[in-house]
């Protein structure tokens, strides 16, 4: 299917942009060292693309890449000469390799203007060290992932980014002491770990935590005291029963989104003011009632030009045991609901 004419337009314009960007002398290196089991773009010239090529070791990259595509081979290590001459790399892409610890031996270090490090669906047991200090985004999902060596964080403050969802992590891994260090981080992945407790050691900048399919049972009523900047929260597919988790724990003015779907909760937690998106379904609740829900009395709820009406727009609570319809309090608290899922 041939691309609109203005499409093709924008992609030439980029193209050009990145050749300027280079000076010819350093183009014509750039283009005649591509490696043979590679291909760079004329158009595009700072990416090598040496995906999907059964490779098993990293041939010799230029020495003008920033973006280098290396998943879906059969690498299993780093060796520190790999890319001694591609030193001004910004994004490395490994995943799906077969990438061990001690396939890595310092090959990270050397990279000092690397953002983007993706090594997702490898078999590392621990967070890779030592990390640069230039990453801004890390992603470890899907590997065996159970240790988080003590200050592996520290001095990279522009990191904002941590995937390790779908790992072996348990809560003595996952500590203030080993999360030290991330002192701009706005989200973190702990999704499909082995975590029984709510993960300690966030620093306050944390805006959105995945939780979802651990062994969670409890929240601690002060855990969200030091996130003022929390937003968007998913815990769902975990043990957290009512008696786990504190009415009021949830009050917090910063969040829009929490999904607590697939838990063993009895009642509804109280909603905060401004929180817009709410997951209960398939746990164990059986009634719906507003003057509990609602974070506001309802009496004092005028006109929707009020600015305390609650902010809530969709809330599901389908496989649980109400019947409906739902209550009118529900609907006169909740004035800006879009969509009841029940």
């Amino acid at each position: 299917m041939a691309l609109p004419q203005k499409l093709v337009f924008v992609l030439c314009l980029i193209g050009l942009v990145f050749s300027q960007d280079m000076a010819n002398e350093e183009l014509m290196v750039q283009i005649q060292a591509c490696p043979k089991e590679c291909s760079c773009p004329q158009n595009f010239p700072r990416a090598v693309y040496c995906d999907n090529r059964g490779l098993k070791s990293i041939p010799k990259i230029p020495p003008y890449t920033w973006y280098l595509y290396l998943q879906n081979n059969l690498i299993e290590t780093l060796p520190l000469d790999a890319l001694k001459n591609a030193t001004q790399l910004r994004w490395v892409n490994l995943n799906r390799n077969k990438i061990t610890d001690k396939g890595i031996e310092g090959f990270l270090s050397a990279m000092t203007h690397l953002a983007h490090l993706y090594m997702d669906d490898n078999l590392l047991s621990s967070v890779p060290s030592p990390l640069p200090a230039s990453l801004e985004h890390l992603r470890l999902s899907r590997n065996r992932i159970s240790k988080i060596p003590a200050g592996v964080f520290v001095g990279l403050e522009k990191l904002n980014l941590l995937d390790l969802q779908g790992n072996k992590l348990m809560d003595d891994a996952v500590t203030e002491v080993s999360l030290k260090g991330l002192n701009n981080l706005v989200q973190i992945n702990l999704a499909k770990n082995q975590l029984s407790r709510m993960p300690l050691g966030l620093p306050p900048t944390t805006t959105q935590l995945f939780l979802d399919g651990n062994n969670i049972e409890k929240i601690p009523a002060d855990y969200f005291k030091g996130l003022p900047k929390m937003a968007f929260l998913r815990l769902n597919n975990n043990k957290l029963g009512s008696s786990g988790v504190p009415r009021d724990v949830f009050n917090i003015s910063s969040i829009l989104d929490l999904q607590l779907s697939h838990n063993q909760l009895t009642e509804i937690p109280i909603i905060p003011s401004g929180l817009e998106h709410l997951y209960l379904d398939h746990n164990k609740i059986t009634s719906v009632n507003g003057s509990k829900m609602c974070p506001v009395s309802v009496d004092s709820l005028d006109n929707s030009q009020n600015e305390s009406v609650p902010r809530l727009r969709f809330l599901r609570l389908d496989g649980n045991e109400i019947n409906p319809p739902i209550p009118r309090d529900v609907i006169m608290c909740f004035r800006l609901l879009r969509s009841i899922v029940i």
